[in-house]
């Protein structure tokens, strides 16, 4: 029951949906989102938080950047698996994932320390 009640807790916000969507496209670092959504970095890590506690999403820290991926489909438990594929058919291919979309492709062709300047990653 827990499990599923952080899994519901993190697909309630508008917010934290987007950011399992724009990581559809593969891993991303805290900067890479912030300047995707033009967060705090404060409210971006309050959301990649209750993402990670839900399983959603894994993380990986290199050097100073922190990265975060969805969660590998095959290790994942049953739940989570189900609930970003359902994310993922029912507002995949709506307007604001596509325009989150095309800003992510203009972010990723960023250099990373760029987008990180003055950012606390």
């Amino acid at each position: 029951m827990r499990d599923f009640m952080a899994i519901t807790k993190a697909l309630s916000d508008p917010n934290r949906v987007r950011i399992l969507l724009a990581l559809r496209q593969g891993e991303l670092c805290v900067c890479q989102i912030t300047e995707l959504f033009n967060f705090a970095p404060s409210t971006v890590s309050k959301h990649l938080s209750i993402l990670h506690h839900a399983h959603l999403i894994t993380s990986q820290k290199s050097e100073r950047w922190v990265y975060y991926r969805l969660a590998e489909k095959k290790l994942a438990p049953v739940a989570v698996r189900e609930a970003l594929d359902w994310v993922h058919k029912s507002l995949g291919k709506t307007d604001e994932a596509a325009a989150d979309a095309k800003k992510l492709k203009r972010i990723l062709r960023t250099d990373l320390a760029v987008i990180c300047a003055g950012q606390k990653c």
